[in-house]
């Protein structure tokens, strides 16, 4: 049925009155946002919870790729110096090639199945690496511009760790994996196949460590985790520093080689994998299908996607997770790899298909940075209940029962929703 508006009402009156409903529209979703007692619940437990360091109950680790993801939580309840201290400890462990590990553990508690390293410069601590990932540079990168834009001490970067500042030592880091995981054919980041942004191969043994069976690849979590933390460096370099390398134009060539070889503009996705040396799996089985979430949520973090874009890939998520009963934007991949197409990891478990707030929870700023404030509450509103029901932070959760599974008290999660309800009850203020 067409309305026809009345002669008297201009377009331009029109316009008003439109821009007048959004308004008004948003300071309605203000204001439930405001009056939503759980968020004020979920951050104070929060709060509580990132009185430790480790990255929950089943780890006596301090994993980089973790601590990033709540440091600003922690910096919420810890002096400064002290979380600044927990930062230092990845530089001065560092390997001489520039790489940086996973974790850091107390030596007397090293007795898990990893490789430990061991550092003059960090008596009393042992560290490992899971060689099959490549976001722990990038990942302690970002930790130190969280730091700084908590805190505004940007004296961490002048501090001398054997010889070398810090922002010499994160540019080793950045140098190190132009050298040792890098593709000059394709200008992109490297790693082994793993699911998404996990840190388990295929199969072969020991699935955290490189073996003679890893079959080596391209995804975009590794690349949009690469270029967060190039702009990163970038906007904490100081006047006059004078860097090895140009980071903003490395930045832009990786960009450009992201949307050139691993976006699918006809599908509106990303591809799971590019591979060198061949894949792991038979010609039979289409990985394309696999919808990679959490990388998807990085790559929009890292800007390599229009508008238009994001709003499809969020619609694609969100269909994705509603083919399940108790998924979120959380899940990690969808559908999973089948169990005999990835060995290390059965289908709709952990990695493969588990629900995971750590990631799902760092779409909400970048919704409401491009006006989907509605969407963001909306996709939120799952995460925050399931924390409420089980009465705690668990590290993930079964699609299909709604079960939380793995390490209890998980700080990523705890400090992921602290993050996102803080971004949620800031554009609430400002819309009310």
């Amino acid at each position: 049925m067409k309305i026809l508006l009345p002669f008297f009402i201009t377009l331009s009156t029109f316009t008003g009155l439109a821009a007048n409903a959004q308004t008004t529209g948003k300071a309605t979703l203000a204001k439930a946002i405001m009056a939503d007692e759980r968020l004020d619940t979920i951050q104070a437990r929060a709060l509580k919870l990132l009185s430790g360091f480790s990255a929950g109950t089943s780890y006596n680790e301090v994993w980089i790729r973790d601590f990033n993801t709540f440091i600003k939580g922690s910096l919420r309840v810890h002096p400064k110096d002290e979380v600044k201290t927990k930062i230092l400890l990845f530089f001065k462990i560092q390997g001489d090639d520039g790489n940086i590990v996973d974790g850091v553990v107390d030596s007397a508690k090293a007795n898990v199945g990893y490789k430990y390293r061991y550092s003059p410069l960090l008596r009393g601590w042992a560290a490992h690496k899971n060689t099959v990932e490549t976001d722990q540079e990038s990942s302690l990168v970002q930790a130190v511009k969280k730091y700084i834009d908590v805190t505004g001490d940007k004296t961490i970067l002048n501090e001398v760790i054997g010889g070398k500042t810090v922002l010499q030592r994160m540019e080793d880091a950045f140098i190190y994996l132009q050298k040792d995981r890098w593709s000059a054919k394709y200008g992109l980041v490297t790693g082994a196949t793993t699911i998404d942004w996990g840190d388990v191969q295929a199969d072969g043994g020991w699935g955290v460590a490189i073996n003679d069976k890893t079959k080596w690849a391209i995804d975009i979590y590794d690349n949009a985790m690469f270029v967060m933390a190039l702009h990163d460096f970038v906007a904490m370099q100081p006047k006059g520093y004078k860097a090895k390398q140009n980071w903003s134009v490395v930045a832009a060539a990786v960009t450009k080689n992201v949307r050139k070889y691993l976006w699918d503009s006809k599908a509106q996705k990303y591809i799971p994998h590019l591979y060198l040396n061949g894949s792991p799996f038979t010609p039979d089985f289409n990985e394309k299908e696999i919808l990679y979430l959490g990388g998807s949520i990085c790559a929009i973090q890292a800007g390599f996607n229009t508008p238009a874009e994001v709003k499809e890939i969020n619609r694609q998520m969100v269909a994705a997770a509603a083919k399940e009963k108790h998924a979120t934007i959380g899940i990690t991949v969808y559908p999973p790899y089948p169990t005999e197409r990835f060995p290390n990891m059965h289908s709709y478990d952990y990695q493969n298909g588990g629900d995971w707030t750590w990631f799902g929870g760092r779409m909400i700023a970048p919704l409401l940075s491009y006006g989907y404030a509605k969407d963001a509450y909306a996709e939120l509103s799952p995460m925050l209940d399931r924390v409420i029901t089980n009465k705690g932070f668990f590290e993930w959760y079964d699609v299909r029962s709604g079960t939380p599974k793995g390490s209890g008290d998980f700080r990523g999660e705890a400090g992921v929703l602290y993050d996102a309800i803080t971004v949620l009850k800031q554009w609430a203020a400002r819309n009310k």
